[in-house]
Formats: C-alpha cells, structure tokens, sequence
C-alpha cells in the first residue's frame, strides 16, 4: 500500500496561528511559519474573527477550503502593489528531484479584475524587502547573498472562480537551493496576463489561497494509478466518433473528478501517448434541472475538470481542447435519477489535427 507523500510546507492551511485576526495586513504577526517578504500587508481570515471571519469578510464571502483559515492576497492593483506570502520548507529541497506543488485559490468577489497565472520564488534564505511594488528580477537580486529558483504557472484561462475553488498544481525539478518559498505575482502591471470584470474597473484582483501542497512522491502520481489499473493494450478509439467516459459521472452541482474518474481519464491519456498525433476535444454535459445559463457555465467546469487532468498527467495545452453543452444533448431520460445521472458526464472525440 501506496502512503501519501509527505507534505514539505509548514502550516499548509493557516490552521495554527498565534492570535485570532482582528485587523487587515496582519498575517505576518497573525499566522504561524508565515511571513510577507515585502511591505505588502496580506490578511488572514479564520472562522475564529468577527472582523477577519469566514466565510463574510470585506472582499466578499467564501467559506475556507480546509479547516478555518486562510489567506488573502492582492496579485494585482493599482501602481504595481503586489502582497505575497513566504514560508519556510521543513527541510531544503534535493537537487535534481521532481516535486509537485499545488494550492487553492478563489477571485474575492469584489475584485475588479482577474489573472491568468501564479509566480512561484524559491530561495535559501528569507527574504525582507522595503517595497510595497511587485518583486522584479531587478529587485531580489539586489540580496547578493541568496540563491533563488523562479518559475511562473501558466493557467489556460482566466482566474476567475468566486463560488468554488480552483487548484492550481504544477511540476518543477528542484536546484537544491530551495529552503523558503513565495507565493503571488511577480510581473509589474503592464507584464500581467489580466481581464477585466467590471465596466469601471479601478481596483484590482485579490484571491483567498487556502492549503499550500509541496511534495515529493516516491511515485509520479501516473506511475502509482497506472498500478492501480493497468491500460488495456487492446483499448481503440474511433476518430470523429463521440465517447463517454464511463466512470466520469457527477453529483448533482458538482465538478469535482473522484479515484474512479481519474483512473478512467488515466486510460485515455495513456492512449493518447501512444498515439501523439491526435487531438482530443473533451465535452461536459448537465441534467435538465437549472435553469439553461447555469448549467452552461457547469458542463463547461466538468469538461474543464477532465481537460485539467489530462495536462497534469502530461498532455501537452496544444493536442487539447474542452466546452460545455449544457443539458442539449441527454443521453437518458431525465425523468429519473438514474436517467439524470448518466446525463450528468463527460464526453470526448479524437481527431487528427
């Protein structure tokens, strides 16, 4: 039996802290193993607070991800403002290892804008700066004395989620410098990938983050399912024909992919490696309960679930494509549950480009 791998960051979900939030821009003195390397004052919000609570706080409302905390953060405003968090690793990364890290994020309702992608700054001592302004090459290389590892996690859409929340996951090869960590937007405003979601936008984009995940599996997590369930050799695929996953099938009102699932989409990405001239279009579908806008923007979340794992297993953005359909295409009668259910899945065709 497989262990999960350990996870190397402290206090990942903002659990522990040394007083309950009672003001804005107090997570370096209010969260435990966390810090801001800048003047920029990034919150904390914990169940615990009446001024700093969740799920209602005074960028919008949105209950935590784990446990009862988390943080809030500004990756985009006006004059290059930029809040960050810091937090040291339980132990300096091995060089030459892969590592996988992942967190949480949610677009505060109040945001006038969205972005497109994360930073992630690596280093071996901590870092303390006077500025309020983004973290440019210019500027952390200024500490002579420090060794740091950058890298920026592209995201094929906009950020944009205010009810749910969105992982943000990827894979990196470590330099063996890597003891502390920093999450946020490093790019100044003109070099952000942003939209706007209001006419007048002024503001800018502030996320809640919840449960920063950095590990190193003894496995690649394709290596472990592939074990689990091994690809039949024999599995084909018509090209231009519609298939259905068979067990990528949803709860009423959710998008979320279960074991089963990923086992399942494991297959099909396994099929695809052996025959990297295909392209794969991935559509989502709903029930007939909701109204036709609703299960639009649904469907196009459960296609978007599939497409997700699909490129964390390694498929390259290019062979790739996803959309929704809505309730417009049942399968079965949705006048049963047994009929709603299978009407809620996935489906996908290959085609050569």
């Amino acid at each position: 039996m497989l262990c999960q791998a350990q996870n190397l960051v402290n206090n990942p979900s903002f659990e522990q802290f040394e007083q309950c939030p009672v003001k804005l821009g107090n997570l370096d003195a209010d969260v435990v193993q966390w810090s801001t390397p800048t003047l920029g004052s990034t919150d904390y919000f914990h169940s615990c607070s009446v001024h700093m609570g969740t799920p209602k706080n005074f960028n919008g409302e949105q209950a935590a991800k784990f446990g009862s905390g988390y943080a809030g953060l500004y990756l985009y405003a006006p004059d290059d403002y930029r809040e960050y968090l810091q937090g040291e690793l339980t132990a300096t990364l091995t060089k030459g290892n892969q590592y996988e890290l992942s967190f949480f994020i949610s677009l505060a309702e109040r945001s006038d804008f969205a972005i497109r992608e994360f930073g992630v700054l690596f280093s071996d001592k901590p870092l303390k700066l006077q500025t309020m302004k983004n973290i440019s090459n210019k500027v952390r290389y200024r500490e002579t004395a420090n060794r740091y590892h950058y890298f920026r996690i592209p995201e094929t859409e906009f950020l944009r989620d205010t009810r749910d929340w969105v992982e943000v996951r990827t894979s990196f090869e470590a330099k063996g410098t890597e003891r502390y960590i920093i999450l946020g937007n490093f790019e100044n405003n003109a070099g952000t990938l942003k939209t706007k979601r209001k006419r007048m936008a002024k503001q800018g984009a502030y996320y809640y983050l919840d449960r920063v995940s950095l590990v190193n599996p003894e496995k690649t997590v394709t290596e472990i399912v592939a074990a689990e369930n091994p690809v039949k050799q024999d599995l084909e695929f018509e090209l231009g024909e519609e298939h259905t996953f068979q067990n990528v099938l949803f709860e009423f009102d959710q998008h979320q992919l279960d074991k089963a699932a990923k086992k399942e989409v494991l297959s099909v990405y396994s099929y695809l490696e052996q025959h990297p001239e295909y392209h794969i279009t991935v559509n989502g579908h709903t029930d007939n309960v909701g109204t036709v806008s609703y299960n639009n923007i649904l469907s196009e979340k459960r296609s978007q679930a599939v497409a997700r794992e699909l490129i964390r297993l390694g498929l390259s953005k290019t062979r790739i494509s996803w959309s929704g359909k809505g309730r417009e295409f049942p399968v079965a009668s949705n006048d049963t549950e047994t009929g709603r259910q299978q009407n809620r899945r996935v489906s996908f065709i290959l085609s050569k480009p």
